[in-house]
């Protein structure tokens, strides 16, 4: 079986994703186990706001359920962390794929409305629902069960363990989502995303396909919190709030939206910046919110997007092409009839990583 580029650049991040955290403290260690769950959270948003034009302020919920039912799980006579992460993003998708029946058919502001009032009836359900949830005080003592490797089993208790564990998760399931951009479904997603409307028209399904990224998106977030339940030990309804459905914004608003990278490397950006500034001043979240706000101000694209750019502007000439998504491959097809040499840097600048 061959190996494309794609899948040696990707199998590089993932081994310097795991030499990274040698000869690092645990407490580094613990905030690398943080970016990885949290970008995948955002990341996941992505697939609704990058790739389907959607703006969701309620994933937060998906991601509470998928803790809960992986707390839940873990707590439960037969603890098993697998089981718990495919019990939580099952859980979660199908919640999600519930509230999306009601809402993909509206559009912009409406949809945005009713996927925060649904996520805050998931809210106040976890809440209220002492007798499974906990209420306000949540479920602690969550633990990290051994990983049954058959012949042995790994202790997932050491910081480290565990992160290596969550950097497979994490990269297993990165690397599925980056497929489905990749896929006819992801295709059809942009196409939903850049006209809707005439997708309808075309006969193609807009709802369903909205329903299938709501769905999807949801599944994963889902996972993101099944992770986020053994990391952090317990868990509250505050993983519900729709502050919490903040946070996936931001990432993907600084890290760039239309670069798939981007919800992670903002996910590094926030995470860090909130650590150092936290340590220093008692103000720091005036501090990250002018931070962001400015970065968000002055790069649009994002930090991705940014990089991006910059590394279509010094391509050496006669070097590996860079193949366009969505629009843009048409725009660079005709282009290329006429102008061959500007239509090349106007796809290229256009491409999404």
């Amino acid at each position: 079986m061959t190996v494309d580029r794609n899948g040696w650049t990707w199998l590089a991040l993932v081994a310097a994703a795991a030499l990274l955290p040698l000869g690092l403290r645990e407490f580094h260690v613990h905030l690398l186990t943080e970016i990885l769950i949290l970008g995948l959270f955002a990341a996941a948003f992505n697939l609704l706001f990058g790739y389907t034009g959607l703006l969701s302020f309620g994933q937060a919920a998906y991601f509470a359920i998928g803790a809960y039912a992986c707390g839940l799980w873990l707590k439960g006579p037969w603890p098993s962390l697998p089981l718990g992460l495919l019990l939580g993003a099952i859980a979660a998708g199908a919640a999600a794929l519930a509230v999306g029946f009601l809402c993909v058919r509206r559009d912009e502001i409406y949809f945005a409305m009713v996927t925060l009032a649904c996520g805050q009836l998931i809210f106040v359900a976890l809440w209220r629902w002492r007798d499974v949830t906990g209420g306000s005080d949540g479920i602690g003592g969550i633990p990290r069960p051994p990983l049954d490797l058959g012949a042995a089993a790994l202790n997932l208790a050491p910081t480290l363990h565990f992160y290596y564990f969550t950097l497979a998760v994490a990269a297993a399931a990165l690397y599925v989502l980056w497929r489905i951009t990749r896929s006819p479904l992801g295709l059809t997603l942009r196409a939903v995303r850049d006209n809707h409307r005439r997708v309808d028209y075309l006969g193609v399904g807009m709802a369903r396909y909205r329903l299938a990224a709501f769905g999807v998106s949801g599944a994963f977030c889902g996972l993101a919190g099944a992770l986020f339940a053994p990391y952090q030990g317990t868990i509250t309804p505050a993983l519900a709030n729709w502050m919490w459905s903040a946070e996936p914004v931001m990432m993907t608003l600084l890290g760039g939206p239309g670069v798939f990278a981007g919800p992670l490397l903002g996910a590094a950006l926030i995470t860090l910046l909130k650590d150092f500034v936290a340590s220093a001043t008692e103000y720091w979240p005036l501090l990250v919110g002018t931070a962001v706000v400015l970065l968000v101000l002055f790069l649009p694209g994002g930090v991705g997007g940014a990089v991006r750019d910059l590394v279509v502007r010094w391509k050496p000439a006669g070097g590996l092409a860079i193949r366009p998504e969505g629009p843009a491959a048409g725009r660079l097809a005709k282009a290329r009839a006429g102008a061959p040499a500007a239509a090349e840097a106007h796809g290229a600048r256009e491409e999404a990583i």
